[in-house]
């Protein structure tokens, strides 16, 4: 019997603990939750920031934690770290339409404040789709739109623009081929005139050779031939003749 009422007692003890602690963790989210708002107020949003995420520290936060914490993180200037926050409270605030519109709506304002336009402008859609009373939601997509569209005609002058620089490019990198192309056929055209030169010259000087070695040729035949001349007629000169 002592053993069975010691292990009804754990067992109780284990339930008390199983409800208890959610309802503690549930107090201490929403006192960090108060500290955060009171520091938010005094606008002093880095100490919000840390109470916000002290509530989250613990088990899955309430939507409220999360929202505010897109909120002390947005008015730091950290649109991109805020836009996550925003998202997750969304999805937090499933079941409560205003509440996701609230959400859909920072979200915009942060992509926005990130020039993500066509981002914001499906967030703006979306909040007023479930909260169309929401006079601001409808000025900022209205600003959204414009924004977008300013951004879509300079990315279009800036494609024109690099289009025109990159043909004039294109057509400063032709001339520039060309002129290197006639300096090139310059310089072979010039090559080949000294090598047809020196061909030529070297064609002239043969035939002056030539010429040279045909005059000596002749000389020299000349010269033999009156040699020969000359023995026949000392070889006349010498022969006796004989009276019988």
């Amino acid at each position: 019997m002592r053993g069975n009422g010691t292990a009804y007692r754990l067992l109780i003890a284990v339930i008390c603990t199983a409800v208890i602690s959610p309802s503690l963790h549930g107090q201490e989210e929403r006192e960090y939750i108060r500290k955060g708002n009171r520091l938010y107020k005094k606008s002093e949003f880095a100490g919000s920031e840390g109470m916000y995420r002290r509530a989250q520290e613990d088990g899955k936060p309430s939507g409220d934690a999360v929202f505010n914490l897109g909120d002390a993180l947005y008015r730091q200037n950290r649109y991109g770290e805020a836009a996550e926050e925003f998202s997750r409270a969304v999805q937090a605030g499933e079941t409560d339409s205003l509440r996701q519109a609230d959400g859909l709506y920072n979200l915009g304002n942060s992509l926005l404040k990130e020039q993500k336009f066509s981002e914001s402008i499906n967030a703006y859609i979306n909040s007023l789709k479930l909260n169309p009373d929401n006079i601001q939601a409808k000025y900022n997509l209205a600003y959204a739109q414009d924004q977008l569209k300013k951004q879509e005609e300079q990315q279009q002058q800036q494609d024109q623009q690099d289009q025109d620089k990159n043909r004039q490019d294109q057509q400063n990198k032709d001339q520039e081929d060309k002129k290197d192309q006639e300096q090139k056929d310059d310089q072979q055209q010039q090559q080949q005139d000294q090598q047809n030169n020196q061909q030529q010259q070297q064609s002239s000087m043969s035939r002056e050779d030539a010429k040279r070695l045909l005059d000596a040729l002749a000389a020299n035949e000349k010269q033999t031939q009156e040699k020969v001349q000359r023995d026949k007629a000392a070889g006349a000169r010498v022969r006796v003749i004989k009276n019988w």
